[in-house]
């Protein structure tokens, strides 16, 4: 597979390219997908890692314009070359948000219950837009449907994960979810990776700066939006959601979300490969179970524990 090279000629033309010296380039933390690299003080650059990544790219150059038009804190695109007419590696560059990302911060329970009220109210706004409002966005695919939670269980049975009790009860967990779920839920734009590591936080303030990385952007159940954030943070998300839209929302919505997050745990414990020395928090194979457990030990609000 191509690898997209980030030697010091590269990272230098691009940086002249856009009046910055070489001695002003420095490394930012790494994504699954992108080399990322500091320009100055304002500029941030991204580079797909291989030319799989690139589509990615493709889709954020299409996607933050029309999430900043809806009012969403995110960086705006400065730059976007997909041609390698001028460098020979495809290349976005982003106005730097100020803050660091939320997983880098230990901030106190209410203060991160205020960042999530944030992130809450930005979805809203996001979720405004759907295949209908914004036909343009056309390198946006639709979600292709989550896993069969019935069917995974079963295989985890018999693969031998679970046991035959605990296959009973998450069955009838997934039963007593599945009859608040909408028979057609609203096809919206979301984020697909609204994890910590992409909250860009003022450490001073607890204010949300931005919200950037929309590699994964989709058309999809606007509930998929709150499965990456820990369940920990989801009643502060939904408290903001719900104060933005003016709705009052039903209590389906939490049923949906745990219904991802569980759906998703299931899932990973299926494919049981950790990955050390990546920052999503979803990343090592237990995390959502044990975020699952953490949460529901915690006495949460209503209705959470009767959705349990």
């Amino acid at each position: 597979m191509l690898e997209y090279e980030t030697n010091d000629e590269t990272l230098a033309a691009i940086a002249g390219l856009h009046g910055i010296t070489a001695d002003q380039v420095r490394p930012l933390p790494q994504g699954v997908a992108n080399h990322v690299f500091l320009l100055g003080d304002d500029l941030v650059l991204r580079i797909p890692r291989t030319k799989q990544f690139l589509p990615d790219l493709v889709k954020e150059a299409e996607v933050i314009p029309a999430a900043l038009r809806a009012g969403v804190r995110t960086p705006e695109v400065v730059a976007f070359d997909d041609s390698c007419s001028v460098v020979d590696v495809p290349y976005m560059l982003l106005a730097r948000a100020p803050g660091v990302d939320l997983t880098s911060l230990d901030l106190p329970s209410a203060t991160a219950g205020r960042v999530f009220r944030q992130v809450g109210r930005e979805l809203a706004e996001l979720h405004r837009l759907t295949p209908a409002t914004a036909p343009d966005l056309r390198a946006v695919p639709v979600e292709d449907g989550t896993a069969d939670p019935w069917a995974l269980t079963d295989h985890l049975l018999v693969a031998g994960w679970i046991d035959t009790e605990a296959a009973r009860w998450l069955t009838g967990w997934f039963d007593r979810l599945s009859a608040h779920l909408p028979a057609d839920p609203p096809l919206v734009l979301v984020h697909g990776d609204l994890a910590p590591q992409n909250l860009l936080v003022s450490p001073e303030t607890g204010r949300l700066n931005g919200i950037v990385d929309w590699g994964d952007a989709q058309w999809a159940d606007p509930a998929v939006d709150f499965a990456k954030v820990p369940l920990t943070g989801i009643p502060a998300m939904l408290d903001g959601y719900r104060q933005e839209t003016g709705e009052e929302t039903p209590t389906s919505w939490e049923a949906r979300v745990l219904w991802f997050h569980l759906t998703w745990a299931l899932g990973r414990l299926a494919d049981p490969v950790p990955h050390p020395g990546e920052r999503h928090w979803t990343a090592p194979p237990a995390s959502r179970l044990l975020g699952l457990l953490r949460f529901f030990a915690s006495t949460p609000p209503t209705p959470w524990a009767e959705l349990a």
